[in-house]
């Protein structure tokens, strides 16, 4: 995991990186993030156009493309690494207006009565505004 920034009550969020990453979140919030981060790292990669033909050369370009092209799912952590929300914000944490952000706490449940300082804060560290009616997709 990588770190992004710091958020009140000594929390923080990290972005998840990797495939086991995933399914560690997807397992200790009991959803599904994990078939979402490989779905749009998948689609990802079905896009990507090698920088070259020769085999050497074929995928020097694909780690950055890939961090151009694929959301940033992140994870938001107590002061003992408990998993307390997840987020899912457009490639490059930069606005667009079609994309749809996703917040959720464990077994998507509405994570902003506990957590929305800490989304709050998120979303100054990226400039986005991360509204729950916008960003929680199950709604009341």
């Amino acid at each position: 995991m990588q770190y992004v920034c710091d958020v009140p009550d000594g929390k923080t969020w990290f972005r998840i990186e990797t495939d086991a990453e995933a399914v560690t979140e997807s397992e200790a919030m009991k959803h599904a993030v994990e078939k979402f981060f490989r779905r749009e790292k998948d689609k990802a990669l079905a896009c990507y156009k090698p920088t070259s033909s020769a085999f050497i050369e074929r995928d020097i370009g694909l780690k950055a493309h890939l961090d151009r092209a694929t959301p940033l799912f992140l994870t938001l952590r107590d002061r003992e690494g408990n998993p307390l929300a997840t987020a899912m914000l457009p490639p490059g944490g930069r606005e667009d207006q079609s994309f749809r952000v996703i917040i959720v706490g464990p077994s998507n449940s509405d994570p902003y009565p506990s957590q929305g300082d800490a989304i709050a804060a998120l979303g100054k560290h990226f400039a986005l505004s991360l509204d729950r009616e916008h960003c929680f997709p199950y709604g009341r």
